[in-house]
């Protein structure tokens, strides 16, 4: 006897007609990616617990959207309990496909929570077995957190974070990404880990570096972990060709006008996101000065700073001036280190006015403080010539 999947999809709807806030899936066929799945509403969104035998992977789904998800699971799950803060609904699929629906009307000691558990929940999250994390040292072998590195097991999750945010914008089932100046590419690995294993999404990553140790060491390292896809190449930003569509650059601290040349490469191959942290921006604090404002850059520490910041206004501009959406975030507490800027950019629709008006501002900054930008110049020249 086969499902009859109407009849299901159906009372589910009518389930939802109720105050529904808390679901349990569980009674898994061997088909199920997860032995159970929990769900809590939290505000506007539910948050769901997808447990393996030794992880648990987290996320959030939208009110509207709570619905389809739990019909997506019919096929690998035979038991399903709703909770209300009166009434628990079940639906049990026995093993002839028979189903039975029933209502409990009790008063359940469930209050929608405000928060989660008052506690952040993170995107890798304190119990699974993340064995890049465990290399770190952030990490112990059984997946709980060593308390004296507490700090940056948050910092990594904010970069996460920061990226999510932006991916969650495209419907993706493939991401190819290039990493530029990989270094020993602990990010890396952890963004193919959160591809692969929290997004479900494939992905093919290049690292490059021009350390030739730090890029086998870094092979090894995904050959122990089994990321296939992952791969490091010697390379320099300048001139290197991928031989495959990129819709992704991750920059990270590549220092002075090596960050331009990633962008530039990202803006030429017309990528859908670009993740970038500048680094050491020699290049403005060199040329920097203002007949008309000579105060701001007349004391070192604050020319540095304003070469830093001119730099990067005028890097995300330049992006907007390419049809990219583009916010500038403090992903990590000044205290923690002065170079806490990510520049996030996703390819979107923006009006060719507003495109040229970018463009003309970074100019107009660059001829009152008298100094030349590399993006600005490598755009400006690969430009048409007009007659």
């Amino acid at each position: 006897m086969e499902i009859n999947f109407n009849e299901i999809k159906n009372e589910i709807n009518n389930i939802f007609g109720d105050n529904i806030l808390k679901i349990v899936i569980s009674n898994s066929k061997n088909s199920a990616p997860y032995k159970k799945i929990d769900i809590k509403k939290i505000n506007d969104y539910f948050f769901v617990s997808a447990y393996t035998q030794k992880q648990v992977f987290n996320k959030n789904i939208k009110n509207n959207e709570i619905a389809d998800f739990i019909i997506d699971k019919l096929s690998d799950y035979k038991q399903f309990n709703f909770y209300s803060p009166i009434a628990e609904y079940a639906i049990r699929i026995t093993k002839k496909n028979k189903i039975f629906f029933t209502k409990n009307t009790k008063e359940n000691k469930i209050n929608e929570q405000k928060t989660q558990n008052r506690q952040k929940k993170y995107i890798f999250s304190e119990g699974e077995n993340i064995l890049p994390l465990v290399d770190m040292g952030i990490f112990t072998a059984d997946g709980k957190i060593i308390k004296s590195m507490y700090n940056k097991f948050k910092q990594i999750n904010r970069f996460i974070e920061v990226i999510d945010d932006a991916v969650d914008k495209f419907n993706l089932n493939k991401i190819n990404v290039i990493d530029f100046g990989c270094s020993k590419s602990y990010l890396t690995f952890l963004l193919y880990y959160y591809f692969k294993e929290i997004k479900r999404i494939d992905a093919n990553i290049v690292g490059l570096d021009l350390k030739q140790d730090v890029i086998d060491k870094c092979n090894q390292t995904a050959q122990k972990y089994g990321y296939e896809n992952l791969k490091f190449y010697v390379g320099d930003i300048k001139d290197y060709l991928p031989n495959f569509d990129v819709d992704m650059v991750i920059s990270l601290h590549a220092c002075d006008t090596a960050t331009d040349y990633a962008l530039y490469n990202a803006i030429k191959w017309n990528d859908k996101l670009i993740f970038s942290v500048p680094c050491c921006q020699h290049e403005g604090n060199k040329q920097i000065q203002s007949e008309k404002l000579p105060i701001l850059t007349r004391y070192g520490v604050v020319k540095e700073r304003l070469s830093a910041l001119f730099t990067d206004i005028i890097r995300c501009n330049l992006l907007r001036s390419e049809s990219y959406h583009v916010d500038l975030v403090e992903f990590v507490n000044f205290d923690i280190t002065p170079k806490n800027l990510i520049i996030r950019a996703y390819k979107t629709d923006i009006p060719q006015s507003v495109k040229n008006e970018m463009f003309d501002e970074s100019k107009d900054l660059m001829n009152e403080f008298n100094f030349k930008q590399t993006l600005f110049t490598l755009l400006s020249e690969s430009k048409p010539k007009v007659e």
